[in-house]
């Protein structure tokens, strides 16, 4: 179908804003237009609890976000989420609105992770921190009010490339598992060479060139980019990871990659729900407050939650 109007809208609105497509040479700069165009896209999904915490990480404490649904009652299942932005962008407060719309409807906890961001700290940093992280939550989840045995993990788009690498990680240390692991629109693949990445190299807010400027803020050598925790799609066995839904975007150069990894995945035993919104630019999910579509893609993952953490 083609490009939604309201996406259609933002595009140019971005530009004008000098906030597209990650533009630009200055990292800095990229942070402080990703945060500020937040304010266009957030909303208000319904009262919750929150708390601020952190939780020890292989260079130190990382912040931590925990949003509970209201009238909760512990020990929760939970989501822990990793931000999207390249690893290079990103925060707690980029990703509140969405993280507060998946516990308010899939009412289970989220618990927001703010892991180092490239260059600063470049790979496999935030693998790292976001593995350290899952581990943690998994020993403190009576402190934290959550039940350890109905843990999902997520993230969107770089989050969702740590979210699927952790996977990987826990699976091959013989650890517990994820009961589930939602992947908006992942990197999977960093030396992917399909039809979207060609067909949607630019016009649509991310784009090619920007995407892999950002691959390279952080994996800092192109020979990372074959290593699993950059690329889960590159892992030599898939088998025994969580459940997953995968969601991705028509107009997004990342497309073929998440549809890609649900094929791999499946063809490994894995259980998928894979699902592309006609339409929609890669960030749609984020969007919510400009763009319908983006929460009813939060309303369907949301769905899948629950039925994976609360059946």
């Amino acid at each position: 179908m083609p490009l939604d109007p309201q996406c259609a809208a933002i595009i140019p609105a971005a530009a004008q804003a000098g906030s597209a497509p990650f533009g630009g040479p200055d990292h800095l700069a990229i942070r402080a237009g990703y945060e500020a165009g937040t304010a266009g896209f957030a909303y208000d999904p319904g009262p919750l609890a929150t708390r601020d915490t952190t939780l020890p990480g292989p260079a130190g404490a990382l912040p931590v976000r925990v949003y509970s649904p209201p009238a909760a009652t512990a020990p929760l299942p939970a989501l822990i989420f990793f931000h999207g932005g390249g690893w290079v962008v990103g925060s707690l407060e980029s990703h509140d609105h969405l993280c507060r719309h998946l516990c308010a409807k899939a009412r289970v906890a989220v618990l927001a992770v703010d892991y180092r961001l490239a260059p600063e700290h470049p790979f496999p940093a935030a693998f790292e921190d976001c593995l350290a992280v899952m581990r943690a939550v998994r020993e403190a989840a009576a402190e934290l009010g959550l039940d350890r045995r109905r843990l999902a993990v997520g993230g969107d788009s770089a989050g969702g490339q740590l979210a699927a690498s952790v996977c990987l990680a826990l699976r091959d240390a013989g650890e517990p598992l994820p009961a589930f692991q939602l992947l908006i629109y992942p990197v999977t693949d960093l030396l992917a060479e399909n039809a979207s990445i060609k067909e949607n190299a630019t016009g649509y807010l991310l784009t090619v060139p920007a995407y892999h400027r950002m691959c390279d803020w952080y994996a800092g050598s192109r020979t990372h980019w074959a290593d699993w925790r950059l690329s889960p799609q590159r892992a030599t066995d898939h088998r025994g990871l969580p459940p997953a839904l995968i969601q991705t975007a028509e107009f997004d150069p990342l497309r073929d990659e998440g549809k890609a990894y649900a094929g791999t995945l499946q063809g490994a035993g894995v259980e998928v729900e894979y699902r592309c919104h006609a339409g929609m630019i890669h960030g749609f999910a984020r969007m919510g407050g400009k763009v319908d579509a983006g929460r009813a893609a939060l309303d369907e993952a949301a769905d899948a939650l629950r039925r994976a953490l609360l059946a």
